[in-house]
């Protein structure tokens, strides 16, 4: 993360060679493509426990952004 944050940085510097800014670029994708798996596995990890009558319940994780179609 700190390394995707340092190409950001250096981007938006505005005084990289377009060559680095491409290659920048194209490594602050992989790295973006790198963080997002990682963050889906981790949701696929959580359950949340929820409180109904007969006690707590386990559910799955459901980022908020998917829970507005249900």
């Amino acid at each position: 993360m700190e390394q995707l944050e340092e190409i950001v940085a250096q981007l938006e510097g505005g005084d990289v060679p377009l060559e680095k800014a491409i290659d920048l670029f194209q490594e602050g994708m992989r790295l973006s493509q790198l963080c997002g798996g990682k963050l889906d596995q981790v949701e696929r990890k959580i359950e949340m426990l929820i409180e109904t009558d007969q006690g707590f319940q386990k559910k799955p994780f459901a980022p908020a952004n998917e829970d507005k179609g249900e």
